[in-house]
């Protein structure tokens, strides 16, 4: 099920301006006038996941074919994407009041940028006045934020989300996690087994760092106009990031 949004929260635009590359130098060149940062260290070990394309023989079993991305299909999820210009670049898996939101960058060939991505995420809801906690949890070291938010009455409020992620071999995942499974252990635990069985294609082409690993429609996905709406309709994830801008678009509904 597909409707195109191009309205964009302040949620989101915090979140967004949150993950923003602050310039366009080498990952292995920093000045010394930019201060202490972490060091970029190889990839880890993935025993658990999330999968390259050259880890498992049929990708497409059980995962839906986004292109980079094979996302697993689980009963009554849904299953959106989401665009920055004319490329989809973005999936949002919604279930019940969970939604995890994937997506992919090129890496650098011997070296991981999630340590790096956590430091400028941090300082950028930081910036926005949230709070951030560095945690290891069941996916790693991750992002537990308080992200400050504008209420439909107006007034303030806190969102809750936990962001993720895994270096792999030549590329990043990132998992932005939403709704109950931001707030309670319980109810994350098969959005993070949706992050860990996702596989990543990049491509053997040519990709600056941090560019976004663009993602394509299944073929037999069915367009809906935007102002059909489902009543109850889960929210999904309000946090986009391709470390820019990015809008809500297209949705899929997958009933396995």
């Amino acid at each position: 099920m597909f409707g195109r949004r191009k309205k964009v929260s302040a949620a989101e635009n915090a979140a967004s301006e949150a993950e923003q590359v602050v310039d366009e130098v080498d990952t292995d060149e920093v000045a010394e006038e930019d201060g202490p940062r972490r060091v970029n260290l190889p990839p880890a070990p993935r025993p658990d996941g999330p999968w390259d394309v050259s880890e498992v023989s049929r990708p497409e079993e059980g995962r839906v074919d986004l292109g980079g991305l094979f996302v697993p299909g689980v009963e009554g999820m849904e299953l959106r994407v989401e665009v920055a210009g004319d490329a989809i670049v973005a999936a949002t898996v919604v279930l019940r009041d969970s939604a995890i939101q994937l997506q992919g960058f090129a890496a650098p060939k011997k070296e991981g940028i999630w340590g790096e991505v956590r430091e400028e995420i941090a300082s950028g809801i930081t910036q926005q006045g949230g709070v951030i906690d560095e945690v290891e949890g069941p996916l790693g070291w991750e992002l537990r934020a308080q992200v400050p938010v504008q209420l439909p009455d107006g007034t303030g409020g806190v969102q809750l989300v936990r962001f993720v992620g895994v270096d792999g071999p030549r590329w990043f995942l990132r998992g932005v996690i939403s709704g109950q499974g931001a707030v309670q252990p319980e109810a994350a635990g098969l959005l993070e087994q949706i992050f860990r069985d996702t596989v990543v294609v990049r491509g053997e082409g040519p990709m600056a760092p941090r560019d976004p690993i663009v993602l394509k429609l299944p073929s037999d996905a069915q367009m809906v106009p935007e102002s059909v709406q489902t009543e109850g309709q889960p929210a999904g994830s309000r946090f986009s990031g391709d470390m820019g801008q990015l809008q809500r678009g297209p949705e899929i509904t997958e009933i396995r």
